[in-house]
């Protein structure tokens, strides 16, 4: 199961399970990047 994922801006997110990093990706990207937004299926495809 794909957990973790970073941020082009170097920043390393790591969720509990798939949902939970989609979540607290988008809120990464919502507090730290406006406007770019990423689907469900964008973050998994780039998570490991």
């Amino acid at each position: 199961m794909k957990k973790n994922i970073t941020c082009p801006c170097g920043e390393r997110i790591v969720g509990q399970d798939e949902d939970d990093l989609v979540a607290k990706t988008q809120q990464h990207l919502k507090e730290n990047h406006p406007g770019h937004d990423y689907s469900r299926d964008e973050i998994l495809f780039m998570a490991y």
